[in-house]
């Protein structure tokens, strides 16, 4: 039915670092790395799956689709319509590498010359689209990042027959599948940094390679395929099934000895994670216990039948709160190494009593973190992650999808309905007023600071969940990510929009999705929303805003008032930010 993609590494560049040779940084990497590299689970060669050993990440900035092969024409033998809105010009062939099946033609689509083709996800400017805006600041600390990431799939089975019948009308392009056997799944990421952008670019660069290289050691199971990898190893070559069975439980996604197997490995990675997080941070971390990890209870400390106790299934919010944690820690133990520029009486010694020790693990790039100095600041992050059941794209009308999103801090994650057009909030902000927040804080932190706003702080920090900010890591800012699952129908939701404070704190979430609702494509909805949350701020804050098209986009002005409902209000906030006396009054 399908084909597997055999797809290069992305992002594969010299690490940048400041004020530090290239020859200096390499003989500091591998020195380090001799000291403090922790094992590292990578892909190994099959014949199966992978083609190559060297395969480390396989995230992406592309997607791989089917495309008719005329591009100046469209399909005579398919409907009127806007058809696939593809940026052909931008798109490069695809060739699977050895060992790949070769692509077919996907069933129930009409018998047409079809090319199958690279899309960069930032060039489709009808499905994907991102602006940001440095506002009145000096520098820009915001960074985004969107693509396809390698791991298995976690969407509901949908009814086939239903999905094929209205894809077999469409002249929709039909995504291929992944590497893994399962189809494509996409990630979108907006990191809001603070006191400097090195953590948001680590996390940029790096966060979807901890959450793939965290399915891979949790042995998460794909929810579309019936057979583990061990059963389709069975029909591999005799002389390589050896040497395959020593490998199976490194190859990404599939457990190698069943699920049981599977979930004690991740119970174990998950116990030394919160071991380490005790040792080398203390102080709330000591009996922190995050919610979505399954952790063993006393009574099946010793089994009573003398078997091993059955482990819960892993799950993909343990993957993803295990990837956060582990990133997180990974960062700020790589700044309690480095010298500190504000204390000359430390600066020549790295380590200190009275902070964070430890030695960071290698991240999943391998390049180093951050630059040579310390670094206090931090960053907020909020990622999606969508999953399809079928080879039909998350964005074509008929199909169906699930939608995960993982938050820490105040960027803001929203949908927007089509049936109502109303914004559906999927993300609630990490402050220290919130109630949650302040039950959790209060049994470590001294006391919250109210600051001149009336906003409570805690130790000058306005997000009470964040990577990085070492300084507070005893007091409880962890990076416990928030996790929300959305299993979105056909058309049932026009757009999904991911956005820093910059743009939440200035405009509410009814304004946000109406001018969107405006714009013709993604690109120009992200840009409207930019110019104007920058046009109307008080306060001139980093705006970045991605919007990502859904199947009900077509019908974005149906539902409700359209984009009329907060025009008055939007008018007049621009009219008033016009108005020369306004400076005067704030």
């Amino acid at each position: 039915m399908g084909y597997i993609v055999t797809l290069l590494p992305h992002g594969r560049h010299e690490p940048r670092i400041r004020g530090l040779a290239m020859s200096g940084f390499r003989a500091y990497r591998a020195a380090a790395g001799r000291r403090h590299l922790r094992p590292q689970i990578r892909p190994a060669p099959a014949p199966l799956m992978f083609t190559s050993p060297a395969l480390q990440r396989n995230y992406h900035n592309y997607f791989v689709t089917h495309l008719p092969s005329s591009s100046l024409h469209p399909d005579s033998r398919s409907p009127s319509g806007l058809h696939h809105k593809l940026p052909r010009s931008a798109s490069t062939p695809h060739t699977p590498g050895p060992g790949a099946s070769p692509a077919v033609v996907p069933p129930n689509m009409p018998s047409r010359d079809l090319t199958v083709v690279r899309i960069p996800l930032r060039s489709a400017k009808h499905h994907f689209g991102v602006a940001n805006s440095r506002g009145q600041r000096e520098y820009n600390e915001d960074a985004n990042q969107a693509g396809t990431i390698c791991m298995p799939a976690f969407a509901r089975r949908a009814p086939i027959s239903l999905v094929r019948s209205q894809m077999s009308k469409s002249g929709e392009g039909t995504s291929a599948k992944s590497v893994l056997g399962d189809p494509q799944l996409f990630y979108f990421g907006v990191f809001d940094g603070h006191g400097g952008s090195e953590c948001s670019e680590f996390l940029r660069e790096e966060l979807h390679g901890y959450i793939e290289e965290a399915a891979a050691e949790f042995q998460l199971e794909s929810s579309l395929q019936k057979h583990t990898r061990a059963e389709l190893a069975e029909t591999a070559d005799s002389s390589q099934k050896d040497a395959q069975d020593t490998q199976e439980g490194q190859i990404k996604g599939v457990p190698a000895a069943g699920a049981n197997e599977g979930a004690s490995k991740a119970v174990k990675l998950e116990l030394d994670l919160l071991d380490e997080y005790r040792r080398t941070v203390g102080g709330y971390f000591r009996r922190f216990k995050p919610n979505y990890f399954t952790l063993p209870k006393k009574d099946l400390a010793t089994p009573s039948d003398g078997t091993a106790p059955e482990a819960d299934p892993v799950t993909l919010e343990a993957v993803l709160t295990y990837a956060f944690l582990r990133a997180d820690l990974d960062f700020i133990t790589a700044q309690a190494r480095k010298p500190d520029p504000d204390d000359p009486y430390v600066s020549d010694f790295p380590l200190n009593n009275d902070e964070v020790l430890g030695s960071p693990h290698q991240p999943p790039s391998g390049h180093g973190i951050g630059g040579p100095a310390r670094f206090k600041g931090g960053s907020t992050a909020s990622v999606a992650l969508i999953s399809s059941p079928t080879p039909a794209p998350f964005w074509h009308p008929a199909s169906h999808s699930s939608l995960v999103v993982a938050h820490v801090g105040d960027t803001r994650i929203l949908l927007c309905e089509t049936k109502t057009g109303l914004p559906r909030p999927l993300t609630s902000d990490h402050h220290p007023s919130s109630p949650a927040e302040s039950r959790r804080l209060r049994r470590f932190a001294e006391s919250l600071v109210t600051d001149s706003f009336g906003e409570e702080r805690i130790q000058g920090l306005a997000n009470s969940r964040a990577f990085g900010d070492m300084q507070s890591k005893r007091i409880g800012v962890s990076a416990e990510p928030d996790i929300t699952r959305v299993d979105m129908g056909p058309a049932e939701f026009s757009f999904l929009v991911l956005m820093s404070d910059g743009v939440s704190g200035s405009l509410s979430d009814q304004e946000i999705v109406d001018v969107i609702k405006e714009a013709r494509t993604p690109e120009e909805g992200a840009r409207h929303v930019v110019e104007y949350a920058t046009e109307i701020s008080s306060n001139g804050d980093n705006a970045t805003c991605l919007v990502v098209r859904l199947g009900g986009w077509e019908r974005r002005s149906e539902g409700g008032l359209g984009s009329l409902g907060t025009k008055e209000v939007r008018d007049a906030r621009r009219a008033e930010a016009l108005d020369p006396r306004r400076r005067g009054r704030n």
